[in-house]
């Protein structure tokens, strides 16, 4: 009994164990049944308990399979869909650090023959120093001697053009592989498995030059293609006209190129470029576009159609196209520059000299495009709003090339200026001959009866980061904004009769709906569509929406992005938004000049030397002791704002009026958000806020005349034109040069007239870098301070005859010089200082 007992035992437990391991073993499905498992798989990776037993239901065909089974399906399906994304993922990143190290393997090789050639150069050197001079001068000759050859070809000869062409060719491969030119990183741009290249830019050599290396996933003669066509990607490039080309012997070509790029403020002029371009295959397979200035004869179009253009040099620059043994390609991207820097005002010329802004708006551009248009190809890019991206890279260009085409007012796009005489601190241009119509739908097309107007400014920031300000001018419009203006633009793009001035009233509710369309891989540039939110007054009518549809474009918000420029670009659009919508484009570009890093002593000189709002005050100036200044960091940025308008011809004037109040009351809401949103320790200056045109120099100038009068016992204008505006008017006008700078330890110059502004070689911009002492001689200087403990004690101050320098450096000779204090309202503070160089001449 006991026996039988224990078998039975003995079975039931082997029963329990057969269980559950039949529970556990693997199951074989068949084809039906994982098909029905995916379905439900796609719709839910993770389904619930509760779904689990319903498919079971629903399925006949999974019925004969535990749930736990199916439980442990699912997690198994999971588990392969994770592994096989990170397969492809180190996939990827396996393709772009071999990449990345072939490129750092050659730079590495690149470092290692400069460093051989600055020992042959050392040892050369110290051989030369121990041989007689006449050998040095000898070899610094024939050096001299061999530069210049290519200017002196004739460039109408097809051989000659071809010899430069290889020239051209030889230089460029020396700067993209060689050691031609000092290559450092760029700062904040190391290289990576997720960074878009590498990236230096140049130490020591003559213009700015920057390079480019990276992957692309692109067959190099669709690299080449998209490269060529410069205005698709770099959006500084107003055209590109190929004059000539013809074949060259080796399969290649040579084209010779005229480009007009855009100024990007209204302070300095375009440049212009002519090239040559020189496209050849080498040895190794690989595809090279190279470029470089031409000079003597073919000096490009006619005269007229580059006269608001300053000629530019482009040295040899370029692409090497390498193509890859798994697909794609590699590129080496070389832009070097002479911008002419001398012919603009000295507080640009940091824009205009250095490499890491053309790396930003030119190499780095180009190697982000084209890295774009191969994810946009291989579907990797997502846009909202069921947009094609080509349809979407179409306004972001049109939206950034019409805000361009604002700023620089080309005679030849019909634009002049209205009413101008140098004395406003708002530009209004206007173009009767603008038209908005699209060539691809007619229906949508529109002819103004009037034309365009845009009102336009420039001012100096200081210590006002660009990408935060962009940030809050795109988060927060209904600080600076006027939706009533909004209203107007929106209306006027529509068809039937304008609405200003007896515009409908409405209310801005304050909300804004942010609906993002796409953007670019790195997010430095964002498209999207902005709806205001408005309704009618009640006494109009309050169920009627009037909400205003804008498309925008908000780049440069990174702030550790070094040398970028930060934009927001916007346009008036109907609801529906077609395609080929016409678009006026108006906004804000912020682009920073330089940034340093100051001690205590140094950040009091640099704040008091560019605190405009200090020395703009009524009352006795503040000292400010060393010690209360802590450690900062001081950058410069120049703002251009931009608005433009639609008009009928019979409303000009009054759209003009509109437009340049509305700009005054923007730049005044800008400097109130910029006086916010200073990084704390740092005081903002926003300026100029003494120009032409504003209250603030409406003042001064009526402080100018009555101080001459009172201390000099004469007049400085006559009696009949002392009464409201026409004072600042006549002093703009006057024939001598009037000047006035700050009462501080580092006297500033704070206002000049246009004469003053024209002996200085200046702008109202810069002026306010520019200290006392800069523009005197040593005699004039101790002249100066001679006779400063006069000028205090008296009033005024007569300097002699002599010689004082421009921002140019030129010199500037005048017969006599008047030196008096400005006093205030109160007539015993002392405002400023102020000087007139009577009958001043350049030497």
């Amino acid at each position: 009994m006991a026996m039988a007992v224990a078998q039975h035992h003995r079975e039931s437990s082997s029963g329990s164990i057969d269980r559950h391991l039949d529970a556990g073993k693997y199951v074989r499905y068949t084809a039906e049944q994982v098909e029905a498992l995916e379905r439900v798989y796609a719709e839910c990776p993770k389904p619930s308990s509760l779904r689990r037993q319903q498919l079971i239901r629903e399925c006949p065909i999974l019925s004969n399979i535990d749930p736990k089974q199916i439980k442990v399906w699912f997690q198994n399906r999971r588990c392969r869909e994770k592994q096989r994304k990170e397969a492809s993922r180190l996939q990827t990143v396996n393709r772009k650090l071999s990449a990345m190290n072939k490129l750092l393997m050659e730079e590495n090789d690149r470092l290692q023959k400069q460093v051989s050639q600055l020992v042959c150069e050392n040892g050369y050197m110290r051989q030369q120093l121990q041989t007689a001079s006449a050998a040095t001068t000898d070899a610094s000759c024939d050096s001299v001697v061999t530069t210049p050859q290519h200017s002196l070809r004739d460039a109408n000869n097809p051989a000659g053009l071809l010899s430069i062409a290889e020239e051209t060719l030889a230089e460029f491969l020396s700067k993209a592989t060689g050691t031609a030119v000092d290559w450092v990183q760029m700062p904040g741009m190391k290289p990576g498995p997720d960074s878009v290249g590498i990236f230096a830019i140049s130490q020591s050599c003559s213009g700015v030059a920057a390079r480019a290396c990276g992957l692309v996933s692109l067959e190099p003669t669709k690299i080449a293609e998209i490269l060529k066509d410069r205005p698709s990607w770099f959006r500084d490039c107003r055209s590109l006209e190929v004059f000539t080309m013809f074949p060259a012997g080796n399969g290649g070509t040579i084209e010779l190129v005229y480009t007009q790029t855009y100024a990007p403020t209204t302070l300095a002029p375009a440049r212009d470029f002519w090239t040559l371009r020189y496209t050849t295959s080498l040895e190794n397979g690989s595809l090279v576009v190279c470029e470089r200035s031409l000079s003597g004869s073919g000096a490009g179009p006619n005269a007229a159609a580059a006269a608001q253009f300053v000629r530019a040099e482009m040295l040899p620059s370029g692409y090497l196209i390498r193509p890859c043994e798994g697909g794609g390609s590699i590129i080496h991207i070389v832009d070097h520059l002479n911008l002419e820097a001398w012919n603009v005002p000295e507080v640009l010329r940091p824009l205009y000299e250095s490499s890491k802004v053309v790396a930003q708006k030119m190499t780095i551009a180009a190697l982000r495009y084209i890295r774009q248009i191969a994810q946009e190809t291989s579907g990797e890019v997502v846009y909202g709003l069921g947009r094609q991206p080509a349809v979407l890279r179409t306004f972001s260009q049109r939206l950034s090339r019409g805000f361009n085409d604002a700023v620089n007012g080309f005679n030849d796009d019909g634009w002049s200026l209205m009413n101008c005489d140098g004395a406003e601190d708002v530009i209004i241009a206007v173009n009767s001959t603008k038209n908005l119509s699209t060539t691809s739908n007619p229906a949508n097309s529109l002819t103004l009866v009037g034309g365009i107007l845009c009102a336009k400014a420039s001012m100096l920031l200081q210590n006002v980061p660009p990408a935060v300000l962009v940030r809050f001018l795109r988060e927060h419009r209904s600080e600076w904004a006027d939706f009533n203006v909004d209203a107007y633009s929106a209306a006027s793009l529509k068809a039937g009769p304008y609405t200003y001035p007896g515009m409908r009233p409405t209310r801005f509710t304050g909300s804004q709906i942010i609906m993002p369309l796409g953007h670019t891989i790195e997010h430095e540039e964002v498209l999207e569509v902005i709806r205001l939110e408005g309704h009618l007054l009640p006494q109009e009518d309050a169920f009627a929406s009037r909400d205003i549809h804008l498309l925008q474009i908000c780049s440069g918000v990174d702030e550790h992005a070094v040398g970028a420029c930060s934009e927001l670009v916007f346009a008036p659009i109907d609801e529906m938004f077609p395609d080929d919508a016409p678009l006026l484009p108006s906004g804000f570009r912020i682009i920073p000049l330089d940034s340093k890093t100051c001690d205590a002593k140094d950040s009091v000189a640099t704040h008091r030397t560019l605190d405009l709002t200090s020395s703009l005050e009524v009352g006795p100036a503040i000292n400010h002791a060393a010690g209360d200044a802590p450690l900062a960091h001081n950058s410069r940025s120049v703002l251009t704002i931009a608005f433009q308008f639609p008009f009928d011809s019979t409303l000009q004037d009054n759209v003009a009026n509109m437009a340049r109040q509305y700009v005054r009351s923007v730049i005044s809401s800008v400097q109130r958000v910029a006086m916010a949103i200073s990084p704390a320790g740092l005081t903002p200056s926003v300026g100029p806020k003494l120009s032409p045109g504003s209250p603030e120099a409406l003042t001064l100038a009526h402080w100018i005349c009555q101080s001459y009068s009172y201390h000099l016992r004469a007049e400085l204008l006559r009696s009949d034109s002392l009464s409201g505006d026409s004072v600042l008017k006549n002093i703009w006008h006057h024939q001598d040069a009037i000047l006035c700078c700050s009462l501080k330890s580092l006297p500033v110059f704070i206002f000049a007239n246009q004469a003053g502004l024209d002996m200085l070689e200046t702008t109202l911009v810069a002026l306010q870098d520019i200290t006392l002492d800069k523009i005197f001689d040593e005699p004039g200087r101790k002249s100066l301070c001679a006779d400063f403990a006069k000028l205090m004690q008296q009033g005024f101050t007569y300097l002699p005859a002599g010689i004082c320098m421009s921002t140019m450096g030129r010199h500037v000779s005048y017969e006599q010089a008047v030196a008096w204090k400005v006093l205030a309202a109160d007539e015993s503070t002392v405002h400023c200082l102020a000087f007139s160089f009577v009958n001043w001449s350049f030497v």
